[in-house]
């Protein structure tokens, strides 16, 4: 059996070509998008076109403002046999914390679930604002140790651990421990 390998769009290309369909789709103009999101259109202008650099916030501000999981802005279509190779995919990093999440696999339509590996460091707490109505958020540690989960509630973990929570309410990830890294599936119900 032979694996296909994918050379996948640039990842600004392939975030301008979502904004534009899923803005198309909800029937927006740039000015009715960027104000939902709380962007400035010159932003979501330069995101369109293919310029800028976005922040995890501004696409997660996007895709709740459009209805759709973050991932819809962010991956490309897949082909049928997928493989992805470590260190192949673009992180996008907080502007706020030092979080990086890289989108391994978004759910086909009706599947519902997004796949990301996250990379953290101490010294920064992602401070996650609500996602799309029924969101959970499934979390295993792969290594480093890591506080997760709704605001009010954090959970400690090791590596190893697992933990699930609302992802439609605020929450945080924060590193206890160098290189910590984890696995997020983020399911849309």
């Amino acid at each position: 059996m032979s694996e296909t390998e994918n050379t996948p769009a640039a990842p600004l290309e392939t975030i301008a070509s979502s904004l534009r369909r899923e803005r198309d789709r909800a029937g927006l103009t740039l000015t009715e998008l960027a104000k939902r999101a709380g962007i400035a259109k010159s932003t979501l202008s330069q995101l369109e076109s293919g310029t800028g650099n976005p922040s995890v916030e501004t696409l997660w501000a996007l895709g709740v403002a459009l209805g759709v999981p973050f991932s819809r802005l962010v991956d490309p279509p897949t082909p049928q046999v997928r493989v992805v190779r470590a260190g192949q995919v673009p992180i996008v990093r907080s502007e706020q914390s030092t979080y990086g999440a890289a989108l391994l696999s978004s759910g086909e339509s009706g599947a519902r679930r997004d796949l990301y590996v996250l990379e953290l460091e101490p010294g920064g707490v992602r401070h996650a604002d609500a996602h799309i109505p029924g969101s959970v958020e499934h979390v295993i540690l792969t290594a480093g140790r890591l506080l997760a989960g709704p605001e009010d509630s954090p959970v400690e973990l090791e590596v190893g651990d697992y933990v699930s929570f609302s992802g439609d309410v605020p929450h945080r990830y924060e590193a206890l421990a160098p290189g910590t890294t984890a696995v997020l599936v983020m399911e849309h119900r």
